[in-house]
């Protein structure tokens, strides 16, 4: 009887001590808390388009060994372009070209959600990166592009959309908050002509991304590779993540070259970019070269955006756009900027149209600037003039509409 007790005390100890351990195990879990309702996560899953078809077939699909992190990035293009650049590749300043697989989410400004590589694998989206002593992130992480860019907004539609769908993945790797970083916190760069040594600050990626609108709460308060000695500090995305009081990515006169806000520290890696643009003081030379236009219409491309002409301005009544389907927007009106295709043309700083109509002269409108190349005219059907470049303006057709510079 004695060895009966014995033999069930011991097994009763060692039951009790699974026990113990097991929910040692989950109590140590990281905190998955559902900003969103299950109807919400439900109705995203259900809603998101799959694009993995379009991946390039050169890329090589690599299982993810482990799930760490989750990174927000900002894809600098418009839809069209970031979906071809995530899921084909793009060319490199070395010429030589990637096979895709840049993320595995893609949210339009919208909110439409694009799957373009199955969440199993490995995405190349972070670079060159470092986080709390481990670098690679991209073996680690889910990449999430957010169309538009770290200067701007991201829209309401956005915030949700990430928000619910990074709940979701948060819950499939038993993630919390502070594994949610964003590109340009994460990124790092090797020497350069300003750093002797690797340094924060290669990316401004995603800098603008407002947590608490996504639904997230817990983050870092400091940049552990950064406090370790690993990387050198940059100050403008210190400031942004981790000081005292709340402070999101300005454009004021953030881009501004001074002693201490250099041009890495404005554009990062893309300070030498031919899509960099630099406006020098005048009479100053330098051997960057400009794009210089004095065309006071200016025309969208893929590469240049209305922020490249616009500024701060872009979304202003008085800058006013112009689509190749005739339709005419301020930019006050226009709440999803992927709607605005290549080719659109703007004008910043005007007010008006003023109507010509029948037996009015443009100079009853314009007055004696009816000829300045400020002075704009668009003539139907969708012809968009500077005045210097009308010869004939008895010949202006009923219903030509005048723009006029604001100052």
């Amino acid at each position: 009887m004695k060895f009966m007790r014995d033999f069930s005390n011991f097994y009763n100890k060692r039951f009790i001590w699974a026990i113990s351990l097991f929910f040692g195990f989950i109590f140590n879990l990281p905190q998955v808390s559902f900003a969103y309702p299950l109807k919400e996560r439900r109705s995203l899953q259900r809603s998101i388009m799959d694009y993995r078809s379009r991946l390039n077939p050169g890329y090589e699909k690599v299982r993810r060994k482990k799930t760490k992190y989750i990174i927000v990035h900002t894809s600098e293009l418009g839809l069209k372009m970031t979906l071809r650049v995530v899921s084909k590749g793009k060319r490199l300043r070395n010429g030589r070209r990637t096979h895709g697989g840049h993320a595995h989410y893609v949210i339009a400004r919208n909110g439409r959600t694009y799957r373009v590589l199955d969440k199993k694998y490995v995405a190349d989206h972070a670079g060159l990166s470092m986080w709390n002593g481990e670098t690679d992130i991209s073996n680690i992480s889910i990449g999430i592009e957010l169309v538009g860019y770290h200067y701007g907004s991201i829209t309401e539609s956005q915030y949700r959309s990430v928000g619910i769908l990074i709940n979701i993945l948060q819950w499939v790797y038993g993630l919390d908050d502070r594994a949610v970083l964003t590109h340009s916190q994460v990124a790092y760069g090797k020497p350069n002509r300003w750093f002797r040594k690797n340094q924060r600050g290669r990316k401004r990626c995603a800098s603008n991304f407002i947590r608490e609108k996504a639904g997230l709460e817990a983050t870092w308060s400091y940049d552990p590779d950064v406090r370790s000695g690993r990387l050198l500090a940059d100050l403008q995305l210190s400031k942004i993540y981790y000081g005292r009081r709340k402070y999101y990515a300005k454009t004021d006169d953030g881009n501004v070259i001074t002693q201490s806000n250099t041009a890495w520290s404005i554009a990062g890696e893309d300070y030498d970019s031919r899509t960099t643009v630099y406006k020098f003081p005048v009479n100053q030379e330098n051997s960057i070269s400009l794009i210089k236009s004095h065309d006071p219409i200016k025309t969208i491309s893929d590469r240049l955006t209305a922020w490249s002409f616009a500024g701060q301005a872009y979304d202003l009544k008085t800058t006013i756009y112009f689509l190749p389907s005739g339709r005419i927007k301020v930019g006050s009106m226009i709440s999803d900027w992927d709607d605005l295709p290549a080719k659109t043309k703007l004008i910043v700083g005007y007010r008006g149209p003023y109507r010509l109509d029948n037996g009015q002269s443009a100079y009853e409108i314009a007055g004696l600037k009816y000829k300045d190349r400020k002075t704009i005219y668009y003539l139907p059907p969708k012809k968009l003039l500077a005045g210097d470049k009308i010869n004939d303006f008895k010949g202006l057709p009923k219903g030509t509409l005048i723009f006029l510079p604001t100052t």
